[in-house]
């Protein structure tokens, strides 16, 4: 507004003194010229790129990861910032591979604060003896790592992880399966429930053994650990018995609304309420099987070898066999070596199904690669020729 006043002020006197100023007209015009195309603001510059752009050109990203992140939002609005961070990555160990995982997770770490946000939570790692590329798998396998509190989460964390395994080494198979651990209070969740494990007679060795292969199972509410055990002892279990604990687990992976359905199946085939009891006493993990599969193994025993519902509560384990890979190939073997009455002796069904794959090949089809002819020409199943061979 000041500046159309100014202008105005000028006009009018101009106007007002024509005959003076006249050879003064240009001088005027362009005055009026340069104050007027200056009342528009400059442009800011702006290092603005998109996101897509910025990933594949600047930092040689794969297409797809680059558009994966680029989906979260559009626009880079400081470029700078992302080569710092994408920078420290590169500086601290992590792959190619590992950094455009890590975007692709979290593309908000493009314009994180490097040394508030990434720094300490790196950091950390390095100061416990963490080598850069187990920091950079770990990371890779849970990059929500990068949100959690350095001090609150993280530190405290693998504290008490290290407190329980020992090793860094160990620490890192852990996270690598489950980064969840740096996402909990260990002390108010997982520690709780060691002691209280080991107080009902479990050991650490086996405890340290189910953190490996099921970590999410230490991350229950006591509570809820306290209620599972109660459950399991409520069915008659020896605490004394390794499956203890697996029993415990397999009861907190399920619903009481899957456990009921689980038990009317077995009830549907014909086992009684003690023989489900002593299925699970024996192979709890039995019930975490599907529906389907259950029916198609007691199917498949029931009519190959004139098995009883008796020898499956007694051989449980046989449930979890793999139908397609394990059972019926192996049960087609035995069935044509019986019937050419090759066999010095019938196997008992639990040795053939059980065994490791390479005993069974040397025991029972390599030596008969003859016999097992018909077999071959029929394409019969894990045992074709190319294994005869």
């Amino acid at each position: 507004m000041r500046l159309i006043r100014i202008c105005k002020s000028l006009v009018s006197l101009s106007l007002q003194n024509p005959l003076p100023h006249l050879h003064k007209t240009p001088t005027l015009s362009c005055s009026i010229s340069v104050l007027y195309f200056s009342s528009s603001k400059p442009k800011k510059s702006t290092s603005t790129v998109t996101v897509l752009d910025y990933l594949i050109n600047q930092h040689q990203f794969s297409p797809e990861a680059a558009l994966k992140a680029s989906s979260a939002f559009t626009y880079l609005r400081n470029p700078e910032k992302a080569d710092s961070v994408l920078s420290f990555f590169k500086e601290c160990g992590f792959s190619q591979t590992h950094i455009e995982h890590v975007v692709k997770r979290i593309p908000k770490v493009l314009s994180a604060k490097l040394a508030v946000t990434i720094k300490p939570k790196i950091k950390i790692f390095q100061d416990l003896g963490f080598a850069p590329d187990d920091i950079a798998e770990i990371v890779y396998g849970d990059p929500w790592i990068l949100t959690r509190s350095a001090g609150n989460q993280i530190g405290p964390s693998i504290l008490v992880l290290k407190s329980i395994l020992g090793s860094n080494e160990d620490i890192v198979r852990v996270l690598k399966s489950s980064g969840w651990f740096l996402k909990h209070d260990l002390d108010k969740t997982m520690m709780p429930n060691i002691e209280f494990l080991m107080h009902c007679e479990i050991s650490s060795s086996q405890i340290v053994k189910y953190l490996f292969n099921f970590p999410r199972f230490f991350l229950h509410k006591p509570e809820s650990i306290q209620a599972f055990v109660k459950t399991v002892d409520g069915m008659g279990f020896d605490r004394k018995s390794k499956m203890f604990l697996s029993a415990i687990r397999t009861v907190s992976s399920m619903s009481e609304e899957n456990w009921e359905l689980k038990l009317e199946l077995f009830r549907s085939l014909g086992f009684s309420e003690k023989d489900i009891l002593d299925v699970f006493r024996r192979v709890p993990q039995v019930f975490a099987i599907s529906e389907r599969k259950i029916k198609e193994v007691t199917g498949l025993l029931f009519s190959a070898r004139n098995v009883d519902i008796s020898y499956i509560v007694d051989h449980p384990e046989l449930l979890i066999c793999s139908v397609e890979r394990r059972l019926k190939p192996r049960l087609r073997v035995l069935e044509i070596l019986e019937k050419k009455n090759v066999l010095k002796r019938k196997p008992r069904l639990t040795t053939v199904c059980k065994i490791p794959e390479k005993n069974f090949l040397n025991k029972f089809v390599l030596p008969y690669s003859k016999e097992l002819a018909e077999l071959n020409e029929a394409g019969g199943g894990s045992y074709t020729i190319g294994c005869l061979q």
